[in-house]
């Protein structure tokens, strides 16, 4: 009993969390093809935040806030290709390497 409301919690905590966290908005969709497309990027959505969560042990709202703020820009001056990057903290850069299978050592 309490293994099936703790699953239950966690689907209603995933679907908060896909309203909210991953800006979510309704849409309203009257054509079945759109609706299931939608479904799709919804739920694909979570997946890959549930992923970052068991990944990096953050809660996708701590990766999404903290991750948005570092940037990369590219600019082409003739030939030359520059650059620019903010440089991430250490506790970025460690959940980036878990994800991407790296021990976090640089």
């Amino acid at each position: 009993m309490i293994g099936a409301y703790h699953q239950l919690f966690e689907i209603e905590r995933s679907f908060r969390m896909s309203k909210s966290d991953l800006q979510a908005r309704p849409i309203y969709h009257r054509k079945r093809d759109s609706i299931e497309a939608h479904l799709t990027i919804v739920f694909a959505a979570l997946a890959v935040s549930r992923w970052i969560e068991n990944q990096t042990g953050w809660s996708i709202r701590t990766f999404v806030r903290t991750a948005r703020r570092y940037r990369t820009i590219q600019i082409q001056a003739g030939s030359h290709i520059i650059t620019a990057a903010d440089p991430l903290p250490d506790d970025l850069r460690e959940a980036l390497d878990r994800i991407h299978g790296r021990s976090g050592a640089h």
